[in-house]
């Protein structure tokens, strides 16, 4: 079973996996579609999207696909706005389908522009989850502007619960200090190859209270597969280093008789902080294999010898043995 978390104070209830649907943005709308009904049907309710992914073509697609369906949540961005066409945009996110269309606007006016896009996007009349995307080189901005904004549409009713979608750990550990927060999306820090969230954010949330879902815990490739010939790392062509440091983890997941994936999915599932684990798709295979690396029966030993092997941090909890002495 995948579980369910709820997000409180406001109630929304997430699957303890869910869909991250930033691969949708390169897929047809057909099969978009059917990932995310694949994803839903297999009990990953809920569905993380942001205009950055396809330039807007991802919200769609996820709109499409949930209209009707009860129980799913849909959590969106705010932070870049996608520009007409023929519009030349300010600035773009390289490695993006879509990124030359992308433009960023973190003042209190993007943040509510984008919302009103966003629901276009998705045909829906609200939003569960709204993050402040990548806020990390605009902290002056996502402080004066964006964030107060934030706090005032879910006040006026606007969306549900707000949250910061980051890549690293020390900034969202303050924002969490300063703000209101529902939830921290924290990307590629709190996976078996980097375990810098467990020393800033999150302790910060788990002692506020805030709720801690996570992205990039295959750290955008390297752990999925390690063994193909072109393996990324933060999206970025992986060192020799980490390419040896995966495999090695890979061999020790078969010796264990599961995947990589499934211990990549099951120990960052496991700290007390995180409510649910985002993970991309790009076919309905990969949302069965998503599925069946979470619930797969992981052996004691396994996380027993990745710490031995120096893995694991020592304060780092596994699903079987909670905290390290």
């Amino acid at each position: 079973m995948i579980g369910r978390s709820v997000l409180e104070p406001s109630g929304l209830s997430l699957s303890r996996l869910a869909l991250g649907a930033a691969p949708l943005g390169s897929l047809s709308s057909t099969t978009a579609q059917g990932v995310v009904a694949a994803a839903v049907d297999a009990g990953m309710t809920y569905v993380d999207t942001a205009p950055m992914y396809g330039a807007g073509r991802s919200e769609t697609s996820v709109g499409a696909a949930v209209a009707g369906r009860d129980g799913v949540v849909v959590s969106t961005k705010a932070g870049r706005l996608v520009a007409p066409s023929g519009q030349a945009p300010k600035s773009g996110d390289a490695g993006w389908a879509g990124a030359p269309r992308l433009v960023w606007d973190m003042t209190a006016t993007g943040m509510r522009r984008s919302l009103e896009e966003s629901l276009r996007r998705l045909d829906r009349d609200h939003i569960e989850l709204l993050y402040l995307h990548d806020p990390d080189d605009h902290e002056v901005e996502a402080t004066e502007q964006a964030l107060p904004e934030l706090v005032r549409m879910r006040a006026a009713g606007l969306v549900r619960a707000i949250g910061v979608g980051m890549n690293g750990g020390a900034m969202p550990a303050r924002l969490v200090d300063r703000f209101d927060l529902d939830a921290v999306l924290l990307a590629g820090r709190y996976t078996l190859l980097d375990q810098g969230g467990l020393h800033d954010v999150l302790p910060a949330c788990e002692q506020r209270g805030v709720a801690v879902v996570l992205g990039g815990v295959f750290n955008s490739g390297v752990l999925a597969d390690p063994r193909k010939s072109a393996v990324t790392y933060d999206n970025r062509p992986a060192s020799a280093w980490i390419v040896e440091r995966a495999r090695a983890a890979a061999a020790l997941a078969e010796r264990h008789g599961v995947t990589l994936r499934a211990l990549a999915l099951q120990f960052a599932a496991a700290h007390p902080a995180v409510r649910s684990v985002l993970v991309g798709a790009a076919s309905t295979a990969e949302v069965a294999d998503a599925v069946a690396a979470f619930t797969t029966d992981v052996p004691d030993d396994a996380w027993l010898e990745l710490r031995s092997a120096g893995f694991l941090d020592e304060a780092a909890p596994v699903p079987a043995g909670g905290r390290a002495e």
